[in-house]
Parts: C-alpha cells; sequence; structure tokens
C-alpha cells in the first residue's frame, strides 16, 4: 500500500488544503517540516514552495507534485471521488475554475494585508498598500459572497460539496480570521457556518491558525 507524505509546514494554508482533502477522503496523510532550501526539498519542487506531495509506493517510481490545488485534484481521481471534482466536463470545469480563482486572483488580493496584519511583516507595513490591500481583499470575497448567493444550494457550485468549497474554504477562514475591517457577507458567513460542521475543516481551518 502506498504511503501518502505531505511536505511542509501545518501553519500554510496550502498545506491544509491538501489535508483537508486527505480527511474528506479518508486517506492517511503524513505532514512532515521541511526545510524549503534544502537542496533535496528543491530537486521535488524547483519553486522550493510547500507542499510537496509523495505517493510512496516502496520502489523507485514513487510519485511526487507540487501545486497545492492540483495535488488536491490528484488525490480526488486517485479515489474516484466524482463527487468532490465531477467526470461531467462543465461540471468539472466549474469547480477547477472557482479552485484556479482561488489559487491566483483571490490569493494575491490578501496577500499585502495579510502579511502585514498577521503575519507582521517589516517588508509589508506601507500604511495605503495595507488600505488597499484591504479593499481588494473585501471586493475579491463579495465576489464569492455572490456566487453563493446565486448558486442555489449551500455550497460554492450548488447542492454538492467539492473542491472548490475546500480552497475556498481556507480563504475564507483566512480572510474571517485576519484583524481587519471586514465587508458584510452574509452568504459567505452561512456558507463558513456549514463548513464549521465537517472534521476536515475544523481540524484544517480554525484549529489550525488564520
Amino acid at each position: 500500500m502506498s504511503r501518502l507524505r505531505v511536505l511542509g509546514r501545518a501553519a500554510s494554508i496550502n498545506v491544509r488544503k491538501v489535508l483537508w482533502t486527505g480527511a474528506e477522503l479518508g486517506l492517511d496523510l503524513t505532514r512532515e517540516d521541511v526545510d524549503v532550501k534544502a537542496e533535496a526539498f528543491r530537486a521535488l519542487n524547483p519553486n522550493a514552495m510547500m507542499p510537496v506531495l509523495i505517493d510512496d509506493d516502496g520502489s523507485e517510481a514513487s510519485f511526487s507534485m507540487w501545486e497545492s490545488n492540483s495535488i488536491c485534484r490528484y488525490l480526488a481521481r486517485r479515489e474516484d471521488r466524482v463527487d468532490l471534482l465531477p467526470d461531467e466536463p462543465r461540471q468539472r470545469a466549474l469547480v477547477e475554475m472557482w479552485m484556479d480563482w482561488q489559487g491566483g486572483e483571490l490569493n494575491n488580493s490578501w496577500r499585502y494585508a495579510f502579511m502585514a496584519t498577521v503575519r507582521k511583516s517589516a517588508r509589508h507595513q506601507d500604511a495605503a498598500q495595507i488600505e488597499a490591500g484591504i479593499v481588494n481583499w473585501n471586493r475579491h470575497m463579495a465576489m464569492l459572497d455572490a456566487q453563493l448567493a446565486r448558486s442555489g444550494g449551500p455550497f460554492v457550485l450548488g447542492a454538492s460539496f467539492t473542491l472548490a468549497d475546500v480552497v475556498l474554504g481556507l480563504s475564507a477562514h483566512r480572510w474571517r480570521a485576519a484583524p481587519i475591517a471586514h465587508a458584510d457577507l452574509p452568504a459567505v458567513e452561512a456558507w463558513y457556518q456549514r463548513l464549521l460542521t465537517r472534521p476536515g475543516f475544523a481540524a484544517h481551518g480554525p484549529a489550525a491558525g488564520p
């Protein structure tokens, strides 16, 4: 039987996506701290970023990959979980569209404000950029609120919980936990409360920090 290893810090939102996905799939994932500057890690991911997944079957052909959203997709396909990542082309495309939006547009919207207000980074203390970052972060979260309001169901894409809810749920948790002025987003709040009933989110969202 393969051993699934996740290389990366427990505080990383991208590591937590993979861990929550594993919980939804009932997988036994082993998380390991790593030095991203180490030569051995860079051989696995030349970007020197977390996480890396290793699907280790004990042979020299063990599989490794990086990019958190791609890892989540791989695990869902590995376990044939079409509820989390549908086979039907249009349904799957919508799940992947929102996942890609999370990994690109939404992540980039919060980066400066999060580093300033949560991580207290000395390199991110320009007041104008912090304020602009908060406005942009709220603007992007309002896009998610609008999608939840029109989806016709309790989740991002309607009646079914998918990988889009996993990656966006952790982003929503980070937004709520940040000490910023939050836009009033009732659909996001109702959805967030529903996600809290899922053990994987409780463990890798609120219990793991912002």
